[in-house]
């Protein structure tokens, strides 16, 4: 199997579920945007900026956070130095345990300066965001329901637009980060759509498993099982412990988008198996994935 190939068998995974119409968005997709994007962190060294953080009733989800940290843990493990960027009240639970930008810029020139100011001052080797608002048409941030909760969100589009280093988002649904890529083609969708695009655009079916796609193809490179190190139910537990909330069901359960966290570990399984650290019969019966140990 080529790297593209396996790229097109990761895409078509991350998007089988569909309980947000992402595969309209694969196809709107060149094949071959997993193995781009993750060429972009191959061998990446120094800062990489990785915005997170959706808000849901005064908190935050779990689909977005997950993802960034177990690519944060990971990026750091390979030897970058990633930061984790997201406002409040995230970006106060997660100080202590990780490098933590705090976004706080509510009107597009505050957001436009500091991020040029911190852009200049990191020079980051790449920027990335997981299940981060996008701004609308015109101009404010929306929710799954098409409520307006542009004044819970901080702005990160600016990161992603300034930069001169490449830029990499991943979604799920319509109104992040990176879909204004393939806006036309997302038009029918029930969702307010982003129009802030992005170099690549990674889509899945929840926005965590995208960062799992990303480490796959980065373990395929050195081969290390780099998923297998991950501990994402360990993730979900300390998330919950911060007060995060299901972001489709907004009850502060180890939940993604209404989904079990066994379904995001059988995703893993299957990354494993496709890019060979384990056998079909041990993807199948959910043997050969270690979720008590970090990176």
């Amino acid at each position: 199997m080529t790297e593209l190939q396996l790229s097109s068998r990761i895409e078509e995974l991350l998007v089988a579920r569909n309980p947000r119409h992402m595969q309209a968005a694969r196809a709107a997709l060149q094949p071959g945007y997993y193995l781009r994007a993750a060429q972009v962190l191959r061998d990446i060294a120094g800062h990489v900026i990785i915005g997170t953080g959706f808000p849901v009733a005064a908190t935050f989800e779990t689909d977005g956070p997950l993802g960034a940290i177990a690519l944060y843990q990971t990026l750091q493990y390979l030897g970058a130095r990633p930061l984790l960027a997201c406002g409040a009240p995230l970006a106060q639970v997660l100080r202590a345990d990780y490098a933590v930008l705090e976004l706080s810029a509510r009107d597009a020139a505050t957001a436009a300066r500091r991020a040029r100011d911190h852009l200049q001052a990191l020079q980051p080797a790449a920027v990335l965001c997981i299940e981060r608002p996008g701004l609308a048409e015109d101009g404010r941030y929306y929710n799954m329901r098409g409520q307006d909760i542009s004044e819970h969100c901080a702005c990160f589009d600016p990161y992603i637009t300034l930069a001169s280093c490449p830029t990499i988002a991943v979604g799920d649904g319509g109104n992040e980060i990176g879909m204004g890529n393939i806006a036309d083609a997302i038009a029918a969708l029930d969702i307010r759509r982003s129009v802030t695009r992005c170099d690549e655009l990674l889509v899945a079916d929840v926005s965590n498993w995208g960062a799992y796609g990303l480490i796959a193809f980065l373990a395929y490179w050195r081969r290390s099982d780099l998923l297998a190190r991950l501990a994402p139910l360990a993730i979900l537990d300390y998330l919950c412990d911060k007060g995060s909330v299901d972001g489709v069901t907004g009850q502060n359960t180890p939940t993604e988008d209404g989904l079990e966290a066994t379904e995001g570990l059988a995703v893993i399984r299957e990354l494993r198996r496709l890019t060979g650290f384990v056998a079909d019969s041990a993807a199948a019966t959910g043997h050969g994935i270690d979720t008590g140990n970090d990176v």
